[in-house]
């Protein structure tokens, strides 16, 4: 399989109509494309894939895909199905209205290629500094995290160990309270 010539680069002048018409205010995958738009090229792929071959998805377009499917807390089956059912999904992708989507197999086979080497690093490398051109990311400050989470699941661990700890009780040494009696 070889990278696609298109990649979704534009917005089909159907899709993006219809997409403000029916959302006046943007979702969120409106929201991704129209800010981030370029995050991933298919050219960023280019060592991923042979160059002969039956032209395949568009690596981009299957990346962008689990950000958003990452982002909405989607399954893979609702993912490909948001592709082939919702017309903010077709926005953010840069596809026709009739276009029939994917199997949901193909993100799992993408993730596999993703998680070759290094690839995962390098592109979220690029995506961070894109962002950064963007202006939507800062550069390092003071960082705060919410450790109420960590305390709760400390916690809930401790009384776990205690119950499984335990045991059955002795008393005096005897064993257990029932232990030899007949009766």
């Amino acid at each position: 399989m070889s990278l696609p010539s298109h990649s979704g680069s534009e917005i089909p002048p159907l899709t993006a109509r219809v997409a403000r018409a029916s959302n006046l205010h943007g979702t969120t995958a409106m929201w991704i494309r129209d800010r981030l738009d370029g995050l991933w090229n298919d050219e960023d792929f280019a060592a991923w894939y042979p160059r002969d071959g039956r032209p395949g998805l568009s690596p981009a377009q299957l990346a962008t895909v689990c950000g958003l499917q990452y982002v909405m807390n989607l399954s893979d089956r609702q993912v490909a199905e948001a592709v082939r059912c919702r017309i903010d999904f077709k926005y953010s992708l840069g596809l026709e209205l009739d276009d029939p989507g994917f199997h949901h197999s193909v993100l799992s086979d993408f993730r596999d290629r993703l998680t070759e080497g290094d690839r995962a690093d390098r592109l979220l490398g690029l995506a961070l500094t894109r962002i950064r051109r963007a202006g939507l990311l800062e550069g390092r400050g003071k960082q705060r995290t919410d450790s109420t989470h960590i305390l709760s699941a400390a916690r809930e661990s401790t009384r776990l160990e205690l119950v499984t700890r335990g045991g059955p009780r002795r008393l005096g040494g005897r064993g257990p309270p029932c232990a030899g009696r007949t009766g």
